[in-house]
Parts: structure tokens; sequence; C-alpha cells
């Protein structure tokens, strides 16, 4: 860990992928690796990876999470980005 505070995910703000990270497409969703701190996670669905691409066009994750996630699915994918970015795979804007 770097030693900064905890990062606290906030769905009703911008966030979007960290410039420290690289995606790997795969068949089940893609790899995540994060440069600065050398963690390796794995997206477990393709429609996760396109929520996580597609955070910046939205002026919150909420609305991405609208946007893009099923009804029944969305709580799910607000615990998934949550993780994200304790993992200090995805930042705010």
């Amino acid at each position: 860990m770097t030693g900064a505070a905890p990062v606290t995910f906030d769905a009703t703000k911008p966030w979007r992928l960290s410039e420290q990270v690289s995606l790997r497409d795969e068949s089940f969703g893609a790899l995540a690796y994060h440069h600065g701190t050398r963690r390796l996670v794995f997206l477990k669905s393709p429609e996760l990876v396109e929520l996580v691409r597609r955070l910046p066009e939205f002026d919150s994750a909420l609305a991405a999470i609208v946007a893009l996630a099923p009804g029944v699915e969305r709580d799910r994918y607000v615990k998934a980005l949550a993780s994200l970015a304790t993992s200090e795979l995805i930042c705010g804007r």
C-alpha cells in the first residue's frame, strides 16, 4: 500500500480507471494490473469490464451503473466498484 488514507467509494461521484492500471481482455472479463502496487485483480465479467472502461463517460458511477447494468444486478456492481476503489484500480476524477 501507498500509506495514503483508505479510499471511500461514493457512487454519486465521478470515477475513472487509474492511470497506473492496465486491463487485458480475457474470455471471462479482464485482468487488471496496478503498476504501482503490483496488484493483479480479476474482473470476472465482460459487463464489469465495459462499466469500468466507460466510467469517464458519466457524471457519476451510479449514472454509469444505471445506464449499463441490469436493474437486478445494480447492487452487485456498486459493491464491485467499491472493491476496485479500495484496491486503487479506479479513482475519483
